[in-house]
């Protein structure tokens, strides 16, 4: 009987450890973001400053997982893997902009948006070369394609 008079507390407690237990376990931890960029941290890397994205929800389902950048013939070149942490398929566009050594945007607007599919969970390596050797820096622009521009 002494049971039966303990049973409401003991079914309130193990539903409380339950409870706990399932929300740790469910836990999603995003990535590290500033602002509206997408700044998921490596460890060793932040390339933060690189990746400028149009609203706050694509910006936590992407991250730049590489840069590998060199000169080619005196101009910079750009090797950057993007990677989705969003389970479905995205429809995208980047851009590069790239700023000499002070700062300045060189040939604003002349870039062109490049279309690509990132599928769930992908990394995907979009390149570019700078229009002139003046470029020191750069960033890329990734903005989602409204699904009514789609094509079936």
């Amino acid at each position: 009987m002494s049971f039966l008079k303990n049973y409401p507390l003991l079914l309130s407690i193990l539903l409380s450890v339950i409870s706990i237990l399932f929300i740790s376990a469910c836990q999603n931890i995003p990535p590290v973001t500033s602002g509206i960029g997408s700044d998921k941290l490596t460890l060793e890397q932040n390339h933060s400053k690189h990746l400028q994205v149009h609203n706050k929800k694509l910006a936590s389902q992407l991250h730049i997982s590489e840069i590998k950048s060199r000169k080619q013939g005196g101009f910079l070149q750009i090797n950057l893997s993007l990677t989705s942490t969003y389970k479905k398929s995205l429809q995208l566009q980047y851009q590069f902009q790239w700023f000499d050594k002070d700062g300045f945007i060189i040939e604003a607007g002349k870039s062109p948006w490049h279309p690509f599919k990132l599928h769930g969970m992908q990394t995907q390596t979009v390149s570019s070369l700078a229009p002139t050797p003046h470029v020191t820096d750069f960033s890329i622009y990734v903005r989602e394609v409204p699904k009514k521009f789609f094509k079936y």
